[in-house]
């Protein structure tokens, strides 16, 4: 019985040990300081997840076509610390995102500040410092 056991036990480790884990990344590996930006949108989705909370806008150009970008933000729990709650955006909400735009170029930004619809400022707890970024040239 406890071979049977050792070898069931053995088996699992091995499954578990053999499925992916998506591996975290760097600030700079995936965005560009570099790449200021400011969107002004509606959110359209939230995922209050590990290793980074996100969320989703709706951003209408100049011509007025919608496009749906992904805002990365710090963890939940990061996020908690810094006065958020999971109350804090909701589906519909009017925001405006201060952050970095990704390297390639993809409709994804890691947010630095957001505008609530109610005035009111928080940061995001981004890998890439909390301070707003450096105005566009």
């Amino acid at each position: 019985m406890r071979a049977k056991l050792g070898v069931l036990v053995t088996l699992v480790g091995l499954l578990v040990s053999a499925v992916p884990v998506p591996a975290h990344h760097s600030f700079a590996a995936e965005y560009d300081a570099n790449k200021p930006l400011t969107l002004k949108g509606t959110v359209t989705k939230i995922e209050w997840t590990n290793p980074h909370a996100r969320f989703y806008i709706d951003v209408k150009d100049e011509k007025g076509a919608t496009t749906n970008w992904n805002l990365e933000l710090a963890s939940p729990n990061g996020l908690l610390r810094n006065g958020w709650t999971r109350k804090s955006l909701t589906i519909g909400d009017e925001v405006t995102v201060q952050g970095s735009a990704a390297r390639d170029g993809s409709k994804m930004a890691n947010a630095r500040v957001v505008t609530l619809s109610n005035g009111r400022q928080v940061f995001a707890g981004s890998s890439g410092g909390d301070t707003p970024p450096p105005p566009s040239r």
